[in-house]
């Protein structure tokens, strides 16, 4: 079994005639990602439809659960006041949960692609600066940078730049991980049924040997943990790394 670490695969690319901002190419990270989006989408949809005040179907009443579970997790970590962030990060962690899970049904998972991560970082970096901006003025940020000493800058810079970077970085180093790992154990696994099976004798042992026995079990295991409970791990702690320092920049 080869292992393939190429990255995304790039279906077709679409000509720009844009110096500065290239062909725009369609990659598998794209389309699975729009995939992730629509399913998000129906299950939203389907979820909220046709809702009651009395004699709820239980569908509707996980639909509250849901929105009384986000509810919880931004107003108890950060307060009423940012009661505006639910809908965000309900909608980062479901996005970042499906991605995860979607590689368990054979697509290639969109947050094994550090641009995706990125993106969401630079999001949350964006909505930090004007957290920071609002609270303080652009007089106040700015002079945020030169504390406690003008010496300290160049640091203060580097240390605002971090915050992305660690974000985009923690989410995609362990996804990623998980990725590799599984694979490189189903092809361990492989190889050694290929030539374990292979010392029988006759015709039977160059059958078996074709039949990866070994790796069936094993992997499913190691997946449970790589791809459902790291996955959703992963996603928690990326919306809550969000919200605190969100909170944070409030009160800085």
């Amino acid at each position: 079994m080869e292992v393939d670490i190429s990255g995304a695969r790039v279906f077709f690319t679409i000509p720009t005639n844009i110096p500065i901002l290239g062909d725009l190419q369609i990659s598998e990270t794209l389309v699975v990602s729009w995939i992730v989006m629509a399913v998000i989408t129906g299950l939203c949809i389907w979820l909220t439809h046709d809702l009651k005040v009395e004699k709820i179907s239980k569908r509707q009443a996980v639909a509250e659960m849901l929105v009384e579970m986000a509810n919880k997790f931004v107003i108890g970590n950060a307060g009423e006041k940012f009661r505006k962030l639910i809908p965000f990060v309900a909608a980062l962690f479901a996005t970042s949960v499906v991605s995860n899970l979607i590689s368990l049904i054979g697509l290639r998972s969109p947050t094994a692609d550090l641009s995706t991560e990125a993106a969401w970082a630079i999001v949350v970096f964006i909505m930090i600066t004007a957290q920071k901006i609002k609270s303080s003025g652009i007089g106040g940020y700015l002079k945020g940078f030169t504390t406690p000493i003008a010496v300290m800058t160049p640091f203060n810079v580097l240390s605002e730049l971090a915050t992305p970077i660690s974000l985009a970085c923690r989410h995609f180093g362990n996804i990623l991980s998980g990725v590799v790992i599984n694979a490189l154990i189903y092809g361990a696994l492989a190889l050694a049924s290929s030539k374990l099976l292979g010392l029988l004798p006759g015709v039977l042992g160059g059958v078996l040997s074709q039949i990866p026995i070994l790796s069936v079990g094993l992997p499913a295991i190691t997946s449970v943990y790589f791809d459902w409970f790291s996955g959703v791990m992963q996603a928690f702690i990326f919306c809550m790394l969000t919200v605190m320092y969100i909170a944070n920049a409030a009160e800085e």
